[in-house]
């Protein structure tokens, strides 16, 4: 653990990463860089931003809301037919950007989104309605999971899907002084952050739109946790559920602050977050603890175990024509090798590409030694079954 100024990181330092987060840095009291951090758009992934009065769309990012959902249930792990129920998993949920859930949904959040304070997030409401409860792609998921005492869990990881992209979209277009309905500007991704005066318009405004999203999100969690344990004929007996992607209003060191999180789970004394690995590493459940260190890193910690190789690395260049994958250029994992690999562990597979492939992801017990101190180890979870979108889903917004 190591402080530069006011930034505290954990763990190997990312140049790249640090430099963005420097920028956003440049008017915040208090910033973190946690040690899954790799270089995002604008505000690097695995990043905490303090800030005093302001809030960051993208900061937030697009994926609104986006995290993760762990929910024990009361069956024994050897007494599920696994292969089975990941084929009822990717049957009946919906995987990729824009695929309509099969059995649409309806939930209160929808009637939340048709009255929405912020006006233009009204228009939305078709595409949410569409997408609720559906999982999306890149490295979102629905796992299976055995624990150290045998029982099954399942674990979810995306976030606020068109909904959130568009309302992100929309106030990126606002702040360059375009109409919601315009298309971002193409910002680089070392651009510095987007800001708004938590008092102005545009930022009253965005935080109502941005607490949509975000409970739009969480709705979406719990209807496919719900689904897999219709599925499984089950009953939840513990459940941990937290955003990653989102900004928080908070006192730290006698300071109210915006804490905006990219790729970051909160970790407050007792409070208790899922942290997934790869598709074929253990998962955790932690739960924050007091002391300095957890302090400095305002109460945050990782999400996931942090990427060591790009998509492009990982699976080549490629591009769509007219609906189909066209490969361009070969990437340097074979996914064909990856996937006798997990069968060899017993893992169902279903879905999931190169560019998800274990080998693109640091190891998340490594991950977490850095943050020893911080946080403390509840379950470890063993994977037993993963769904994801497959290479063959188009998804311009991987994440």
């Amino acid at each position: 653990m190591e402080t530069y100024s006011q930034i505290q990181t954990f763990g190997p330092v990312d140049e790249t990463a640090l430099e963005q987060l420097q920028r956003c840095a440049e008017i915040a009291p208090r910033a973190v860089l946690c040690a899954d951090h790799h270089v995002g758009y604008s505000q690097p992934i695995g990043g905490a931003v303090g800030y005093e009065g302001f809030i960051s769309p993208s900061g937030v990012g697009y994926d609104i809301g986006c995290g993760n959902k762990a929910v024990k249930t009361n069956l024994k792990a050897t007494h599920v037919d696994v292969a089975k129920v990941m084929d009822e998993i990717v049957r009946q949920i919906g995987f990729g950007m824009g695929r309509p859930n099969p059995e649409p949904v309806d939930h209160p959040v929808l009637d939340k989104i048709f009255r929405a304070e912020f006006r233009p997030q009204r228009k939305l409401v078709q595409i949410a309605a569409s997408q609720l409860g559906t999982v999306g792609a890149g490295n979102h998921y629905v796992d299976l999971f055995e624990d150290e005492d045998g029982m099954l869990w399942i674990g979810v990881h995306f976030g606020s899907r068109g909904f959130g992209h568009k309302t992100a979209s929309g106030f990126l277009a606002m702040a360059a002084g375009g109409r919601f309905d315009d298309r971002a500007p193409g910002g680089e991704m070392h651009s510095p952050p987007v800001l708004f005066h938590e008092k102005s318009a545009l930022g009253e405004d965005y935080l109502q739109a941005m607490e949509l999203a975000g409970a739009y999100a969480y709705a979406g969690r719990d209807v496919v946790c719900d689904k897999v344990l219709e599925i499984l004929r089950a009953k939840p007996v513990e459940q941990v559920h937290n955003h990653h992607n989102y900004a928080w209003r908070e006192e730290h060191f006698g300071q109210e602050l915006w804490v905006v999180r990219k790729g970051c789970t909160p970790a407050f004394p007792g409070q208790k977050g899922f942290v997934g690995a790869n598709m074929e590493g253990v998962s955790v459940i932690l739960e924050g603890v007091d002391s300095v260190a957890s302090r400095a890193a305002l109460y945050s910690t990782v999400h996931g175990a942090g990427r060591v190789m790009s998509r492009t690395q990982a699976a080549g260049k490629s591009r769509w024509v007219k609906g189909r994958k066209e490969q361009i250029s070969p990437g340097r994992v074979d996914f064909g090798t990856v996937q006798s690999r997990m069968r060899g562990q017993g893992i169902e597979l279903r879905g999931g590409a190169a560019d998800e492939a274990p080998e693109v992801y640091k190891d998340l017990s490594e991950v977490l030694e850095h943050h020893a101190g911080t946080i403390r180890i509840l379950h470890r979870l063993r994977p037993m079954g993963v769904a994801m979108a497959g290479d063959d889903v188009e998804d311009p917004y991987k994440d």
